[in-house]
């Protein structure tokens, strides 16, 4: 049998990890899911060379590859088990190019969010794509999951932002996709293709995004309270039907804003409340807040104006905290999906639905803005109790029927992997598929996730 550790440690030295905190580490990501079996080893890849070493005997020896980045995920995607091979490249974190005139930067995968905005910050530019875990998360992760955050009602998702990728196929090929330029339609947008595919298609080492200048005047917030999540669900969906469109726009029902209340050590809410937190921004900020604030308090919302920027921070501050501190619950399942932004009342119905039909708690927190709700299932210990996922899969489907999707921005991974053919049907199951193979004709591109359901 071929040793496969030995020829990485021939080729690559160091950077081949086996010890027992890397590999132990490399089985998980946030979701709560770990991989069954250990993997061979870590490869902490510097450079698009080692990515290609790394995949060129993966290739050779038949061997199973799982690239990681932060390891944020909440689908199970990163998760590397039994005979496979981790490749990190969160080791690779360099921006660079930024051209201001050309409106682009060029980056490596491992650069964290929050730190390319700061190096794009004395520019006067910014990457859009803001997901609540920006601290901690990268930009290469946020590409395999197509992933989106907070401020993507307004200013777009990652595959918005995106011109071009390098990527490294199974093979150790490099190409690269895409073009500088702000049009360009030569051929299929592959491009596109790798973002949200995780992993599965090939391993991106650079990409080259689009950026914006930063949003001239200030900003402004506003929260508004209402008795019960529905209500404030018909609220935000108020707001979009007006024409408006904040920047920002979440819902915290009553249970997820006491946690971080609770975990930021703040005063307890009002019992029982949902809050909406809405930001606006620009010229008009001022002028839409006023409607906002019009518009929720119609709805039935308490508005309170954030008095100035660092009530506003703390306000975001405890949108940003949802995660964390639904862990103080317990083991918590977040999920993810998406509806019509219309249907939010609808889909929260469902949920108490789901809640009373399965005796459980479901935690809601919403991008009211475009639709995407994380409900969470909390419960004790480390496996996902049976009854949860009858009620996770009654929810799925809800949100089907409502005319939306099992994920906005998590993507699928391992823990969603069971209902993906349900939406998408038997002959786009086939034909994504087959483009899988294509480009992974071996199947060692992150086996056993997306296309392989989980019973």
């Amino acid at each position: 049998m071929t040793d496969v550790v030995a020829l990485l440690r021939e080729a690559l030295g160091e950077r081949v990890d086996t010890s027992d905190p890397a590999v132990d580490a490399a089985r998980a990501d946030k979701s709560g899911h770990r991989a069954a079996g250990r993997p061979l080893a870590v490869v902490h890849a510097a450079s698009v060379a080692d990515v290609q070493t790394t995949m060129r005997i993966a290739t050779a020896t038949g061997t199973p590859v799982v690239t990681r980045g932060a390891g944020t995920g909440l689908a199970g995607g990163a998760n590397t088990g039994a005979g496979e091979i981790a490749l990190s490249v969160r080791g690779m974190d360099r921006v660079l190019e930024v051209r201001p005139d050309d409106l682009l930067a060029v980056v490596e995968p491992g650069i964290v969010n929050a730190d390319l905005g700061r190096t794009l910050a004395p520019y006067g530019l910014w990457w859009a794509p803001d997901p609540a875990s920006r601290e901690i998360s990268t930009v290469g992760g946020n590409i395999a999951t197509g992933a989106g955050g907070l401020l993507c009602a307004k200013y777009g998702v990652v595959r918005d932002a995106v011109l071009a990728l390098d990527v490294v196929l199974a093979d150790g090929r490099l190409i690269s996709t895409g073009h500088r330029s702000v049009k360009g339609v030569t051929g299929y947008d592959l491009t596109a293709l790798m973002i949200g595919s995780e992993g599965t298609l090939g391993v991106v080492v650079g990409a080259t995004l689009k950026l914006r200048r930063l949003v001239p005047g200030e900003t402004r917030t506003l929260t508004a309270l209402f008795p019960d999540v529905r209500t404030a669900a018909a609220g935000a969906a108020a707001v979009t039907a007006a024409g408006i469109q904040p920047s920002i726009m979440e819902l915290m029902d009553a249970v997820s804003l006491t946690a971080a209340h609770a975990l930021l050590g703040l005063a307890p809410p009002t019992p029982g409340a949902t809050q909406l937190t809405v930001q606006t921004d620009g010229a008009a900020a001022a002028h839409e807040q006023t409607e906002i604030a019009d518009i929720l308090a119609a709805s039935g919302g308490a508005v309170r104006l954030a008095a100035d920027d660092a009530e506003a921070a703390q306000l975001w501050a405890v949108r940003r905290a949802m995660h964390p501190a639904m862990e103080t619950l317990g083991t918590a399942l977040i999920e993810d999906v998406s509806v019509p932004r219309s249907a939010l009342p609808a889909m929260f119905d469902e949920i108490a639905r789901i809640e009373a039909a399965y005796g459980l708690t479901i935690p809601t927190v919403c991008h009211a803005g475009d639709g995407n709700l994380h409900p969470n299932f909390i419960f004790e210990g480390d496996e996902v109790p049976a009854e949860v996922w009858r009620a996770a899969d009654d929810l799925f489907r809800a949100a089907i029927a409502l005319g939306g999707t099992l994920t906005g921005e998590h993507g699928i991974g391992v823990l969603k992997s069971r209902w993906l053919a349900d939406e998408l049907g038997e002959d786009q199951w086939s034909l994504q598929r087959g483009i899988k193979s294509v480009f992974d004709p071996a199947g060692i591109l992150n086996p056993g996730k997306v296309f392989s359901p989980q019973p």
